[in-house]
């Protein structure tokens, strides 16, 4: 096993990224199509396609799910994704051609980097071109590249988010896996403790931001700077309704990892993938995918680049500077 959601046979996984503009893009393919649903909870989302995945809708499976930074101007990169796929005949078939069905969702990190760098298309179809059913890396990469967490007293307060992963595999042979950007409002936690969130002025310790709320402390937090997204993939047999079920039940694991989430400056999402391998009981199922949803996001935070503040007080005024351009 590789312990991350490639455990999920038949999906890939790209990711691309600008290191200093501080954003990219994730893609889950999926070939031959999954079942797919979702559950929107925060406030502020940006996405692609979710009416689609209402169980009441015509369309049965997706080909692939697109995780993106830039905030809504990342949504560019599904369309990198589709013309990807549509090249490889990969998609719906509708007799004059295949259309990839491509969903997505995006966090807003153009407060960290460079504003002007953002997925594109170009972005988009390159992580289809680099997508791997072997290898994963977390921490700053793809989507995860300009996350950041804690941002109650602003972005120069905050710490660096990402990109993390998690599978379990039942003797049955059911896998539940999950890969999620970490771009909250809120600290995330670990058995109870802070792990990376909001620093004092001093930026040695962390501050608990729910405890800085309650005393007034609002200094830049309550923007839209924010949004946590990710997918739980398995290789269940599953519906449309019954992914979005899982969908919802996930959400528990962010609500375990991170504090304050869910709020009206996150987007937070949740996509769900089934590839109609092996038969399950629901209860389990969203019980499972909320373990490895938890523990996906305090992945993000142990493999990101630099625990402790974002780059540096220059890459701070140079990113207020273009901010204002």
């Amino acid at each position: 096993m590789y312990n991350n959601i490639l455990d999920v046979k038949g999906l890939k996984v790209g990711q691309v990224e600008d290191k200093e503009g501080l954003t990219g893009c994730t893609v889950v393919i999926c070939e031959k199509g999954a079942v797919c649903g979702v559950d929107v909870r925060g406030g502020g989302p940006g996405t692609r396609e979710t009416d689609l995945l209402n169980p009441i809708n015509m369309i049965q499976k997706v080909h692939a799910v697109v995780l993106s930074g830039g905030s809504a101007f990342g949504l560019e990169s599904t369309c990198g994704v589709s013309r990807y796929l549509e090249e490889q005949n990969i998609g719906f078939d509708v007799g004059v051609t295949k259309v990839p069905i491509v969903v997505g969702a995006v966090l807003f990190d153009l407060g960290v980097g460079n504003p002007k760098s953002r997925p594109n298309i170009e972005m988009g179809y390159r992580a289809c071109e680099v997508a791997s059913d072997t290898k994963l890396n977390q921490g700053n990469f793809g989507a995860g590249c300009g996350a950041t967490v804690g941002k109650i007293k602003g972005i120069e307060y905050a710490m660096k988010g990402g990109i993390g992963s998690h599978s379990i595999k039942l003797p049955n042979g059911l896998v539940v896996s999950a890969l999620v950007a970490v771009n909250a409002f809120g600290d995330v936690y670990e058995n109870g403790k802070v792990i990376a969130g909001t620093m004092d002025n001093e930026k040695k310790n962390m501050l608990n931001s729910y405890e800085l709320m309650k005393n007034g402390v609002n200094k830049g937090g309550f923007s839209i700077d924010n949004t946590t997204i990710g997918i739980v993939a398995t290789n269940a047999k599953l519906n449309k309704a019954e992914c979005k079920k899982i969908s919802q039940m996930a959400h528990n694991g962010y609500a375990k990892a991170i504090f304050p989430i869910h709020t009206p400056h996150d987007g937070d999402t949740i996509f769900t993938m089934a590839t109609g391998e092996v038969e399950t009981d629901i209860t389990l199922l969203g019980s499972l995918a909320t373990e490895v949803v938890e523990k996906s996001i305090i992945n993000a935070i142990k493999n990101a680049d630099s625990i402790g503040e974002i780059r540096s007080h220059k890459d701070i005024a140079r990113n207020q500077e273009l901010l204002t351009m």
